[in-house]
């Protein structure tokens, strides 16, 4: 039995008690993905598709996995010539580019640290990323925008630092059918495409290359209330979604599986490379520069995508099409996570379809830590679930007692018997933003839920978005639900507004569907909808029409930026 065989959990469990008490993953000493999985599946299945791409310009490509392994040993011959070594932090703004899953690998199979990053950053978040991790190169997509923000970056940070210890500048070529490749005009900028086809395709595994504890990757976090934190993930963290891709995703052995999602997100390594290919299941990715959900839905059918997995926004663009019009029959599985998923998504995605919504709940920090799981675990629409398997999950009052059925309290992880396969190790340079979040053997997620009487969990919102309103706590999950039962809502994003009285009111920010128009008869009209569905006082007493809704460049709702524009902390 090799170690690809080891890796994987016995499959036959009967009831979700048997799979949160049974599952393991027996984690070997010195794992790296890199060498332990890809190079087994090279040698095993070389001839397997391992990925299909394809773009919005029309370009189809397929890889196998011994395609995969000559191009990652090619990428980190480009490396190690260009003096990056173990340990070595290198950020990636690769978009949908094939290029990504090669050159993320390389970095593995050298020691280096992957900081994938988004290609919407400004100069401002390149330079605050630059310094805070200490970065000694950048791989990014041929954009001369984006290639533009990072010089102007590096010419900032030269002014601090004229002499960095090391700084590779790289970028991919696009290499569609429709487009002519560029010119190499970026200097001092490398051709990473020339380079890896001049590398050669022999590498060696060093000798004591890694631990289980060595850091694999930074993940910056959205900055959905802050400045991003720097999530620190080692080289065993991608044993840890094997659950995520087994038994949430529900992947199918020589299937394709679709997570929308950036590279640059901590939500690519849960559905865009290690558990997906450690379950024997192909990777599809679709590269586009702008949504299009009739197109999205396209190439689902087209592709024979097998399973698919989405944040929310997308489901709720999704919905709007006509849904009957295309062939789903290869689809089997879906799942969404990111943000709560509002009951009406669920029950018009079903209708058609035919397909239930599976959802999850996790952060950067953590992997799938309570998911409605295929098949022991049934979708209750808008319920994050039950806890995974290695999660200690409770609900902890203000005054740090657990919490009773039905009551709201913070979610938090207990470590103190084990500690989660995948869960991050810290964030990076900072020990006493780690400390103050993880001591006493407890993670603290800041997420408020309470749990039913069947051990199902309910969002309720982050610990600073619920509203206090006349003594009561209102979560806004709840109020925008019922908002999206409407047939004029879009999108809408509760907080709350300061109140002399009250000490606050609720406050909605709604974008409208097509067809509809702002009026004072429509906030009296939504303001009764709301009534009839929630308790009355939690109804929005404010509500503001909006044509976009503040969003970090991760996609998720700032509330935050609401909040401090209404002048509310």
């Amino acid at each position: 039995m090799n170690l690809l065989d080891k890796l994987l959990p016995k499959r036959d469990f009967t009831s979700y008690d048997d799979f949160f008490d049974n599952y393991k993953v027996d984690v070997p000493s010195n794992f790296n993905f890199a060498w332990d999985v890809m190079d087994v599946l090279a040698k095993e299945k070389p001839d397997e598709r391992a990925l299909l791409r394809c773009d919005e310009k029309g370009s189809v490509d397929e890889y196998t996995y011994s395609q995969i392994m000559t191009h990652t040993n090619k990428a980190a011959n480009v490396f190690l010539k260009a003096g990056i070594k173990k340990g070595d932090k290198v950020m990636l703004i690769l978009k949908g580019r094939y290029e990504y899953w090669p050159i993320l690998l390389a970095l593995h199979k050298i020691g280096a640290v992957a900081i994938p990053a988004t290609h919407l950053l400004t100069a401002k978040d390149i330079i605050y990323r630059c310094k805070a991790a200490g970065i000694s190169g950048i791989v990014c997509v041929d954009d001369a925008e984006l290639i533009g923000r990072i010089d102007e970056s590096l010419a900032v940070l030269k002014k601090e630092n004229p002499n960095p210890p090391l700084f590779y500048l790289a970028f991919v070529r696009y290499t569609g059918k429709t487009d002519t490749p560029p010119v190499n005009c970026y200097a001092p900028w490398n051709d990473f495409c020339r380079d890896m086809d001049a590398a050669g395709a022999d590498l060696q595994r060093p000798e004591a290359l890694n631990t289980n504890e060595d850091t694999m990757l930074l993940y910056f976090t959205s900055g959905t209330t802050g400045m991003p934190k720097m999530v620190s993930h080692n080289f065993a963290y991608p044993l840890g979604h094997i659950a995520t891709a087994l038994y949430w995703h529900n992947v199918v052995t020589g299937g394709l599986h679709l997570t929308v999602a950036d590279t640059g997100w901590a939500k690519a390594a849960w559905g865009k490379i290690y558990g997906q290919w450690i379950a024997g299941t192909g990777i599809f990715v679709y590269d586009y520069d702008r949504f299009v959900p009739s197109d999205m839905l396209e190439v689902i059918s087209k592709h024979k995508v097998t399973s698919f997995c989405a944040p929310p926004t997308v489901y709720r663009f999704l919905i709007k099409e006509d849904l009957k019009k295309y062939d789903f029959s290869a689809l089997k599985h879906c799942t969404v996570a990111g943000e709560p998923l509002n009951p009406e998504v669920f029950e018009q995605f079903l209708a058609g379809t035919g397909i239930e919504l599976y959802e999850c709940y996790g952060q950067t920090e953590l992997t799938v830590t309570m998911a409605t799981f295929f098949p022991w675990v049934k979708p209750k629409p808008g319920s994050m679930g039950k806890p995974a398997p290695g999660y200690e999950i409770d609900l902890l009052k203000e005054d740090g007692s657990s919490c009773k059925m039905g009551e709201e309290g913070e979610i938090v992880v207990r470590t103190g018997k084990k500690k989660p396969l995948g869960i991050f190790d810290g964030y990076y340079h900072d020990t006493e933003l780690s400390d103050s979040v993880w001591h006493d053997n407890i993670y603290h997620t800041g997420d408020v839920a309470w749990m039913d009487e069947t051990g199902y969990y309910w969002f309720v919102g982050r610990s600073d978005d619920v509203i206090k309103s006349s003594g009561y706590r209102i979560g806004p999950f709840e109020v925008e639900s019922a908002l999206m039962e409407h047939p004029s809502v879009l999108e809408c994003v509760i907080t709350g507004f300061p109140d002399p009285d009250r000490g606050a009111v609720v406050k909605a920010t709604i974008v409208l569907a097509k067809g509809f128009e702002a009026s004072d008869s429509l906030k009296t009209e939504l303001q009764n909808h709301v009534k009839k569905i929630t308790a009355p006082y939690k109804y929005p007493r404010i509500i503001e029409f909006v044509t976009e809704l503040p969003k970090t460049i991760s996609g998720k709702y700032r509330r935050v930026q609401i909040r401090e524009k209404d002048g509310s902390s």
